[in-house]
């Protein structure tokens, strides 16, 4: 099936207009997801999100023990595709490793109005903070591990959305021309949020053409290989924490693909966030870094440009997403010059030609 993609630039410093009045009920299309019997005793807001409204529905399960269960919800259709890609991400986490996630319940749409949809799942308490790094890198590890792609490709089933920004989750073979399509599509779209630029299109080009190669392409040749591993896809402190019932770590919001298991790091990069650089330590403890080891950071590096991107696709007229992606492309473009076929040589590999991926989306579209 050919999928569309609708690239949603938010406004900066304001939030997706989804009434508080739909939370402030339970609509019968929520209901019918429950188990046959369970009685609603109240709703009430809960949490916080930039995107989306979020609620703590209160109830009785049909066995009269107490239930609680946490309610999403937003509006239109690209709040529909945030539902379906979060609800899609969730359940192929909570199938992999179920006690790392809000069990999945459902998603779907208001019967009291078709404009509004939802997600549901059970509801978590949490603590408000950071998980615990060794057993949060450890149950991290456990997720890449088991959580093989279906077909042994990159990718994922539906789009599943950063924000209001769907990601490119079309299906591939290698990680390198995979993860140029998803870079990609992530500078058009901050293109299409910030305006055009021959600078930053430039600094784009050459990522495109040099640093991928040079960067992804060793990492399936020359006898090294990496499996496409499920991954988080947003994963910061302010989508984890830990279950105050079970001290386990838990993580929500997800925005899954199968992809190289590193690029779910891309966020820990900056001092400013609290999960940083020392879980990425704890982490290669329990899953190690991929050969070759020694362009484990500079990999990081661009997954973190994919990341920078993303937020300045997101917040229109807010440049400061894009400076940071500016020096982060001039670092990488620096180092890597020649990009992939001289640092074969000099390690007395024999280059591996790929066609280079045509996309079908042109710059200022």
């Amino acid at each position: 099936m050919e999928v569309t993609y609708v690239m949603t630039p938010a406004e900066w410093g304001k939030s997706i207009e989804v009434a508080e009045q739909w939370i402030h009920f339970v609509d019968d299309s929520v209901t019918d997801k429950l188990p046959a019997g369970t009685q609603i005793e109240g709703i009430h807001p809960h949490g916080a999100s930039y995107w989306t409204r979020t609620a703590k529905i209160a109830a009785r399960a049909p066995d009269g023990s107490p239930a609680a269960y946490f309610l999403k919800v937003s509006q239109g259709d690209t709040g529909l595709g945030m539902v379906s890609g979060e609800f899609r991400s969730l359940l192929a986490m909570w199938k992999t490793l179920s006690n790392f996630v809000p069990t999945p319940i459902g998603y779907g749409t208001y019967k009291s109005n078709t404009n509004i949809h939802f997600l549901l799942s059970d509801f978590v308490d949490m603590t408000g903070d950071v998980p615990e790094i060794q057993a949060f890198t450890e149950t991290l590890a456990e997720l890449h591990t088991k959580g093989l792609s279906p077909n042994g490709m990159y990718g994922f089933e539906v789009p599943t959305y950063k924000g209001t920004i769907p990601q490119y989750t079309e299906w591939h073979d290698t990680w390198e021309e995979s993860y140029y399509h998803s870079l990609k599509w992530f500078m058009l779209s901050e293109e299409k949020s910030q305006g055009s630029d021959d600078e930053m299109q430039q600094l784009c080009q050459g990522v495109l053409d040099k640093v991928i190669p040079r960067l992804l392409r060793p990492l399936e040749t020359g006898g090294r290989s990496i499996q496409p591993r499920l991954i988080h896809g947003d994963l910061w402190a302010g989508n984890a924490s830990t279950n105050m019932n079970t001290n386990l770590p838990v993580v929500y919001d997800g925005a899954c693909l199968y992809a190289h298991n590193e690029m779910e790091m891309a966020a820990w990069r900056p001092i400013r966030h609290r999960i940083g650089k020392e879980f990425m330590q704890a982490y290669f403890h329990y899953f190690p870094a991929s050969a070759p080891e020694e362009d484990q950071d500079d990999r990081n590096l661009l997954y973190y440009l994919r990341w920078n991107l993303k937020s300045s696709a997101l917040f229109s007229g807010e440049l400061r997403y894009r400076n940071m992606a500016k020096e982060t492309m001039k670092a990488l473009i620096n180092k890597f010059p020649e990009g992939y076929d001289s640092w074969a040589r000099e390690r007395g590999e024999e280059p591996v030609h790929r066609n280079t991926p045509n996309t079908t989306l042109p710059w200022n579209t």
